[in-house]
């Protein structure tokens, strides 16, 4: 992808996040018959907030890849945004797989409980609807690392160990999921929720 311009490495990142962790009990495929193998999935959405670099929201599922030769990492296997220039930085960068789609984001306050409502949809097709309650504004800030590693594609042939570092606001959270059933994400609909979490404030390192 070319012709949008975007920062270089590494990317400090600010925003919070709102995840779930999911057990994907049997393989399945997408919608557009891609594989997904059984295992352990994070979904998530994120917004990234001044001073970021690029100031965006994101959809996203990961796969834990788990005791082998990777342990620990996890490999980012769907993936929306919208802003073109984190589409072409992520592939070219990083060879995540971005796209582009729509997002609603809604939030209100009641003294420490925050409620927050998110909507993403491409083309008016809904992938994921997802509510959340958290008290994260009183949480405690903590160090927040991850590994990640990408398989190659064709903005970026080679694969990509990433490593984010920072620290964030973070505590478990209340949250409802609706994958739409002929939507990407759909193979999800039948998997087990595991734990919730908001991580607010965070300030990462993307390198």
């Amino acid at each position: 992808m070319t012709g949008h311009a975007y920062p270089p490495a590494p990317w400090q990142m600010h925003g919070s996040m709102w995840m779930s962790v999911f057990k994907l009990r049997e393989d399945a495929r997408t919608a557009t018959g891609e594989p997904r193998p059984a295992g352990t999935y994070a979904v998530g959405f994120v917004s990234y907030v001044e001073p970021s670099p690029l100031t965006y929201s994101e959809l996203l599922a990961a796969r834990y890849l788990g005791d082998g030769p990777r342990k620990g990492f996890v490999s980012i296997t769907d993936i929306w945004v919208d802003s073109p220039a984190s589409v072409a930085g992520g592939r070219e960068l990083w060879a995540i797989p971005k796209h582009l789609c729509d997002f609603d984001l809604e939030s209100s306050f009641r003294g420490p409980l925050t409620s927050t409502s998110w909507q993403a949809s491409v083309e008016r097709t809904p992938i994921v609807e997802a509510s959340f309650t958290d008290v994260s504004r009183v949480a405690p800030r903590v160090p927040m690392k991850g590994k990640v590693w990408q398989p190659g594609i064709d903005d970026h042939p080679d694969d990509a160990d990433i490593v984010m570092a920072g620290t964030a606001r973070a505590l478990p959270c209340r949250a409802r999921w609706h994958f739409a059933s002929g939507g990407p994400l759909g193979f999800l609909s039948g998997a087990r929720r595991v734990g919730s979490f908001r991580t607010k404030d965070f300030r990462l390192a993307f390198d």
